[in-house]
Order: C-alpha cells, then sequence, then structure tokens
C-alpha cells in the first residue's frame, strides 16, 4: 500500500507539473482562440482599425519599418489609418493574407523574428551600443536612448527584409557626449539619443540611403554629405533630413 501510494502521488505531482508548463506556454484570445507565448510579448487579442491599447502600441513598435515612403508610424497605441496600412505592409512582405488585421497569422510572424529582450533577430543592443554598459551620458534618459534604439531595430529589420535579407553591418549606434566627442560626432547627432546607426557593408551606401526612405527614418546623410562618402547614417529626427546627393537624395 505505501508504493501505491507513492506512485500515485508521484503521478498527480508529475501531472501537475506538465499542467503548469502547458499553461506557461499558451495564452487564450478574446475570442477563445490559444494563443502561442512568447519570453518577450505575447498579445491576447485580435486587433483591428478602431481599437486602442498598450497592446496596439506594442504593434506599431513591430511594424514601424512599415509607414511607406517618407512617413514615419505614430507609437500612440490607436489603430488608425497609418496603422493598418503598415500592418497591411508588414503582411504583404511575408506572404501572409494582407487584410491588416493583426491576428494569430501575424502574431506568429512577430514572434519568429523576435528575441526574448524584444529585439529583432537580425540586431542586438549590444552591436548599437558599443560606448557603455547602461546608455547613459547622452542626449537624453537612458531608458529613452534604449527604446529609440528599439524602435529603431525593428525599422533596419524592415529595410533588411526589403534588401533580400542580406546583413545591414553597424559601425556605430548609441553614443553618449564622450563618446560622441571622441570620434568627432556633430554635436547634435541622433547617436546621442540612440536612434542613430551608421551602416557599411554589403549593399553599396547609396542603396542604404535610397531604401532608408520608406522605413520611417527621417534622418538620412549618405554619398555626396559632407563626411559621409564611407557609410551610410540613418536616424529619426523631429523634422526630416535626407541628403545623399551622390545618390539622387
Amino acid at each position: 500500500m505505501e508504493r501505491r501510494t507513492v506512485r500515485r502521488r508521484l503521478g498527480r505531482a508529475l501531472t501537475a507539473c506538465v499542467l503548469a508548463a502547458v499553461a506557461s506556454l499558451t495564452t487564450v484570445t478574446a475570442t477563445g482562440t490559444p494563443a502561442q507565448a512568447d519570453a518577450c510579448y505575447t498579445w491576447g487579442r485580435v486587433l483591428s482599425s478602431g481599437m486602442t491599447g498598450e497592446d496596439v502600441r506594442q504593434l506599431q513598435i513591430r511594424v514601424s519599418g512599415y509607414p511607406g515612403y517618407g512617413a514615419v508610424l505614430t507609437l500612440d497605441g490607436a489603430y488608425g489609418p497609418a496603422t493598418r496600412s503598415a500592418v497591411i505592409r508588414f503582411q504583404q512582405a511575408y506572404g501572409l493574407a494582407a487584410d491588416g488585421v493583426a491576428g494569430q497569422q501575424t502574431f506568429n510572424q512577430i514572434y519568429a523574428l523576435q528575441d526574448p529582450d524584444c529585439t529583432p533577430v537580425s540586431f542586438s543592443y549590444a552591436e548599437w551600443n558599443r560606448c557603455n554598459s547602461d546608455w547613459s551620458g547622452g542626449a537624453v534618459p537612458a531608458s529613452t536612448a534604449r527604446f529609440n534604439a528599439l524602435v529603431s531595430m525593428w525599422k533596419l529589420q524592415a529595410m533588411r527584409r526589403a534588401m533580400g535579407n542580406a546583413p545591414l553591418y553597424l559601425s556605430s549606434g548609441f553614443r553618449s557626449y564622450s563618446c560622441n566627442s571622441a570620434v568627432g560626432g556633430a554635436s547634435n547627432s541622433r547617436h546621442l539619443y540612440g536612434d542613430g546607426i551608421d551602416l557599411v557593408g554589403s549593399h553599396s551606401f547609396c542603396a542604404l540611403a535610397q531604401q532608408a526612405r520608406s522605413h520611417g527614418f527621417t534622418n538620412i546623410l549618405g554619398p555626396g554629405y559632407p563626411g559621409h562618402n564611407d557609410h551610410t547614417h540613418l536616424g529619426t529626427s523631429p523634422s526630416r533630413s535626407w541628403s545623399a546627393p551622390s545618390c539622387g537624395i
């Protein structure tokens, strides 16, 4: 009897552990449909035009690289026409049904694209910040600089997809004032805000500058602009400043 009792107790304990593990891997949407869980962020409802909330804002961050030529997607948590259009472009980029509604297929694609720290799979905080370990000393608080970097990474992930998924190489990202001064950066550089990046590598500098116009970057400097013949700079400034004369920009 004692052995049977022990076996039963062990069996119940094992079953409880398995059920807890399953519960931790799934959630349920507002429509009752099981949703894939994610280490970074999990959406619990289908999102569409007219809806608002933090889940909408989280979606906007991840589709911020699909605003259309010359546009920038506002991260306001409101699912308006611009967000719907960005979702459609994201869906088209990945061969999904392009209806502008963010449902499970759209979320699953995002889950596949993001790491547990919410950065897109092709980029990391470490490569974006080679200046210091805590994102301090720039033009904005460290938390803001880090968030700006995150949004810019998602824009760059969209740009990477549009350019055939070939790697994009960063030579410089976030800089504190001291790091910026050490490399001779401009006093108002977007690097100080966390969203400025310099790209080098597999694509031509002109191809990078031209493509960036469709992915939410308002600060594009490239060949023909003083000091930018050996890289393409991208950032998100309050007003548009595009200049790469050798590239027709």
